[in-house]
């Protein structure tokens, strides 16, 4: 029997759920521009956590998580383990994403849950990977038994702040019937995070280096999604955060951290994440609002603060000019996932728990942020969200003495060095800390990226240590060789969106798939 929360709806929509799993993954993005959302979050008892969830391995507690969300109709057990099995093999770390348990002392609480142990170095592979097999899955099924020439084919079209598409890059790349093109700003993601994205060679990929920021490679992805010619004739499908196959996939990591901080028992749990498109914390918001005792989801922002400013006025405000930081995947003006959390926010305490009227909100919201650069929510959401939710702002200045100082004090393991997205996560859990005073609580603050893919940050912290060496100290082998390979982009003068159309025709042409 199908539930709830196998059925999705958009967030912008005042019509009824009616979509399924496989509609919502392959479709990516909602015909109104709004995005796909289950309207009933399922729940999972304590008994169900503590005596069964804590005690799986990362890939068994991803079924049952994934289960509660996906119609056994459409994705059978025996093919979605298959699916996890195949996503995860990947991963040079065996339990996945592991905890860093007390990192700056034997009696600190503050842990460090490592996702960047996938094949890019980025916590965007927890999802990509699987969401690349999913695209897989549903293609070879529908393709079966249809002759050539009348396959489904998919081009998967993403924007870019830097972990994204070369996540999605190694995701999807060789994949049967599916082209990739991936957005980014030119000059705004790091060396390293453009050279994995422009020297994979594969037939089926192929980078678009835009002159602009990320927010217009953004805004250009979703008009493109929103030109039902060039959709209907190219199939167009999404791998950026709005998919919602990515914020399913991040779910398990929640879980899984907190059984291992807490040793699988009922205990005080915060969880402090790096924020930029809201997608990483929303799926801790899931994992909470199914029954997972959070305490406090609190979101670490850098000098582009639009998510720390709405929590503190109630106004959702697009800025005037994105700053460029040292924190650059985070360097966005406007938050796409947390429409997601606005439609719950509007139902609960605007809408009267009705669906549809939440739809309508939202939409009334979205339209104001696209005639007036914002919107300003009742003080009865903001109450709302700060039940769930906190929030702070870090600067450069305090990014890079954070590095220095884990580098410092570390000592599971010792010398530990953090990215600066990292480093904006364990800035403020450290402020939180100073703040509660309470040794009972569990910091566990996400570390997004590996620290070897933002070398000026890194060095800029710690080249004034004795004996510290970049290429010793910090850079795989694997990163190392990137700059020696061939790259392969194809510059957009300006962020354009007939511009960009082009050019992916011209590449499809090329592709020949």
């Amino acid at each position: 029997m199908v539930t709830n929360s196998q059925v999705y709806r958009s967030t912008r929509s005042s019509s009824e759920a009616t979509k399924t799993f496989e509609q919502v993954v392959i479709q990516g993005l909602a015909e109104d521009g709004g995005l796909f959302i289950p309207p009933i979050i399922p729940q999972v008892s304590e008994d169900t956590l503590f005596n069964k969830f804590s005690k799986l391995s990362f890939q068994e507690l991803a079924f049952e998580v994934m289960r509660l969300y996906i119609d056994p109709k459409e994705i059978p057990d025996v093919d979605l383990k298959r699916l996890i099995k195949t996503s995860y093999s990947t991963f040079r770390a065996e339990n996945v994403t592991p905890l860093v348990k007390n990192t700056t002392s034997k009696s600190s609480n503050l842990h460090v849950l490592e996702l960047f142990h996938g094949p890019t170095y980025a916590f965007k592979d927890v999802a990509l990977q699987f969401v690349g097999n999913l695209f897989e899955y549903f293609l070879e099924r529908t393709n079966k038994d249809l002759p050539d020439g009348h396959k489904k084919q998919l081009t998967v079209v993403g924007a870019t702040s830097g972990d994204t598409g070369s996540a999605a890059i190694y995701g999807l790349r060789g994949k049967k019937d599916v082209s990739v093109f991936i957005l980014y700003p030119t000059g705004r993601i790091s060396p390293t995070q453009e050279e994995q994205m422009t020297t994979v060679q594969d037939k089926n990929v192929q980078t678009l280096s835009v002159k602009g920021t990320f927010d217009n490679c953004q805004d250009i992805v979703k008009q493109i999604f929103g030109d039902k010619e060039f959709n209907s004739k190219h199939n167009v499908g999404a791998v950026n955060s709005i998919n919602w196959a990515r914020i399913l996939a991040q779910m398990t990591y929640y879980f899984y951290a907190y059984f291992q901080a807490t040793d699988g028992k009922k205990a005080n749990v915060k969880f402090v994440v790096p924020s930029g498109n809201f997608g990483d914390i929303l799926a801790g918001y899931f994992a909470k609002k199914m029954g997972l005792p959070v305490s406090q989801l609190v979101i670490a922002t850098n000098e582009n603060d639009i998510l720390d400013r709405f929590l503190k006025t109630g106004v959702y405000e697009r800025s005037d000019k994105v700053a460029a930081t040292l924190s650059p995947a985070m360097d966005i003006l406007i938050s796409s996932n947390f429409e997601r959390l606005l439609w719950y926010l509007a139902r609960e305490y605007q809408a009267d728990n009705n669906d549809l009227q939440a739809g309508k909100i939202v939409n009334d919201w979205f339209i104001q942020l696209k005639t007036k650069g914002k919107f300003e929510v009742s003080p009865a959401i903001i109450q709302g969200a700060l039940k769930d939710f906190a929030s702070e702002r870090v600067s450069n200045e305090d990014t890079v003495a954070t590095i220095k100082k884990m580098y410092e004090v570390s000592e599971n393991p010792k010398r530990y060095v953090l990215d600066p997205h990292t480093a904006v996560g364990v800035r403020v859990t450290e402020n939180l800390m100073a703040k509660d005073n309470d040794n009972s609580i569990h910091y566990i603050s996400l570390s997004t990226a590996h620290p070897a893919k933002f070398a000026d940050a890194v060095n800029s912290a710690l080249s004034t240590f004795d004996g510290y060496s970049f290429d010793k100290d910090v850079l795989p082998a694997e990163l190392k060789k990137l700059s020696t390979l061939e790259k392969k982009l194809k510059f957009i003068e300006k962020p354009d969106l007939e511009l960009v159309k082009s050019a992916i025709e011209e590449e499809l042409v090329k592709m020949d798939l």
